[in-house]
């Protein structure tokens, strides 16, 4: 079930971010989550495509590129939904080294994505205290 991330090393320069986000535009591939972190000299685009290896193939031709399986979790758009899942993770002691979440147009609802130690662990954990984890299909 767990959602396959593609993560990529970026130069930190203006314009950098726009011309990758063109070149996907035009092979027809849609960004359907996305996450930038920077340092003064690179950043690290995490993105969840609408086709995964087609995506992968073109940015590879630009630049460093890593396949990495996230958890995906359906969440209330309200307050308190993202502690809920926390609350779950830790208290089984699963590492949670980073997220970011988003929201639905078409549902009216919010999600996460985390990148934790176990994923299967995690995504177990989850259902079985009712929460929604997504697949690729989901997204």
């Amino acid at each position: 079930m767990a959602i396959k991330q593609i993560s990529a090393f970026m130069e930190n320069k203006p314009g950098k971010l726009s011309e990758l986000v063109e070149i996907i535009a035009d092979a027809d591939v849609n960004l359907r989550a996305m996450s930038l972190a920077d340092t003064n000299d690179f950043g690290i685009l995490r993105v969840i495509a609408s086709d995964t290896e087609k995506f992968k193939e073109i940015i590879e031709q630009h630049t460093v590129v890593t396949v990495t399986e996230v958890v995906a979790v359906e969440m209330p758009d309200e307050v308190g939904a993202l502690s809920k899942i926390l609350k779950v993770l830790g208290a089984a002691q699963i590492n949670i080294e980073y997220m970011y979440a988003f929201t639905s147009a078409t549902k009216l609802g919010a999600y996460t994505v985390l990148r934790v130690d176990d994923v299967a662990a995690a995504e177990e954990l989850l259902t079985g205290h009712g929460f929604t984890v997504l697949t690729e299909a989901d997204i």
